[in-house]
This record gives C-alpha cells, sequence and structure tokens, in this order.
C-alpha cells in the first residue's frame, strides 16, 4: 500500500487554478481578437459600401449617357427605315404595274395561242378519225376475205381427206369395216373444219398471223 501524499491536494489546486488562469487569457485575447475582426470587417464594410455606391453612380451615368445614344440612334433608324419604307412603297407600285401589264399580254397572247393550238387538234382530230375509218373498212375487208379463204381452205382440207380415205378403202378392202366404223370420227374432224363464226370489225383492230393458214 501506497501512504498518502499530504502535499497533493494543494499541487492540485495550484494546477487548477492554473488552468483557470491560461483559460482565462485565452478567453481575453479571443475575445480582444474577435472585437479587433470585428472592427475591421465592418471597416471593410463601409469602404466596400462606399466604392459600391461610387460604381452605381459611375454605372447609372454611363446608362444615362448610353441610354440617350441609343434613343439618338433609335429615331435616326426610325426616320430612316420610314424613308426607305416609303421608296420600297413606290418601287412596289411601279413593280406591280409594270407586272400587271407584262400579265395582260402574257394573257392575250397565251388566249391566241391556245385558240391556235385547239384549231391544229381539231384538224388533226377530223384527219385521224377519218384515217382510221379508212383503215377500218380496210381491215373489214381483208377479215371477209381471210374469213372466205378459212372456208374454201376448210372445204378442200375436207374433200382432200375424204378422196385419201377412199384411196384407202380401194387399196385396202378388208380393213372397210373398221373405217366404216371409224366413220363418225371423220364426221367429227369435218365438223371441227366447219368455218368459224366472223368476227364483228371493231374486234379486229389487226388480222391474227396465227389463224392465217399458209397456202401450200
Amino acid at each position: 500500500m501506497i501512504a498518502p501524499n499530504p502535499g497533493l491536494p494543494n499541487q492540485a489546486l495550484q494546477v487548477l487554478a492554473l488552468a483557470q488562469r491560461t483559460a482565462e487569457e485565452h478567453v481575453a485575447s479571443a475575445q480582444h481578437h474577435a472585437d479587433k475582426i470585428r472592427t475591421d470587417a465592418l471597416a471593410a464594410a463601409e469602404q466596400i459600401a462606399r466604392d459600391a455606391q461610387a460604381h452605381a453612380n459611375n454605372v447609372r451615368r454611363e446608362a444615362d449617357r448610353v441610354l440617350a445614344e441609343a434613343r439618338a440612334a433609335a429615331e435616326q433608324m426610325a426616320r430612316d427605315a420610314q424613308a426607305r419604307a416609303e421608296e420600297a412603297r413606290r418601287t412596289g407600285e411601279k413593280i406591280v404595274a409594270d407586272a400587271r401589264a407584262r400579265a395582260e399580254t402574257i394573257g392575250a397572247d397565251a388566249m391566241a395561242g391556245a385558240e391556235q393550238l385547239r384549231h391544229q387538234a381539231q384538224q388533226r382530230y377530223d384527219d385521224v378519225v377519218g384515217s382510221l375509218g379508212a383503215k377500218r373498212e380496210a381491215l373489214q375487208q381483208q377479215i371477209e376475205a381471210l374469213e372466205d379463204f378459212d372456208r374454201d381452205y376448210r372445204g378442200r382440207l375436207t374433200a382432200f381427206m375424204q378422196s385419201q380415205l377412199r384411196a384407202l378403202w380401194m387399196d385396202a378392202p378388208q380393213i372397210a369395216a373398221e373405217v366404216i366404223d371409224e366413220e363418225p370420227v371423220a364426221e367429227e374432224l369435218e365438223a371441227s373444219q366447219a368455218p368459224a363464226q366472223p368476227r364483228h370489225a371493231d374486234d379486229a383492230d389487226e388480222p391474227d398471223d396465227a389463224d392465217e393458214p399458209t397456202e401450200k
């Protein structure tokens, strides 16, 4: 066990008193420093306010001067714009008058040209219609001639086949019975070789080369 030291309480009191005095000195120093900072800040703020006021006055005077110059320039621009607008109006009226006169001239020329073109188109139409009528009659005659040739050709072909059949019967009488049995087939062949129904002239723009028989 450690025996109590009777001098320790006094030392603690001395240390405590020293710490308290040190703290008070620091507080007083901080207060003094804060007062100085506040005083300097107030002085700086007042100086800044004075500078700002002077700058604002300068800016106001400069703004008044610029505004006066801008107002004068705007008035001059308005006068110039009015003069240019008046000149443009006169120029526009002249251009409109010239354009109206030119449009009337062009319209008269266009009407004359259109009438001439209409006359030419009517003349061409009459010529084309007349030529189409002549071509139609010629085509009708060709169609009739082809139909006559087709009927004549089919008749000659049928006669030729019949003569060949008769010659075959004469050369091979033993198959006469079979040929007789096949006579309906020959009749069907003749029916298939019957003349075709004539076509109307409106349905035939030109002869069909595929149906025209080849002459031997």
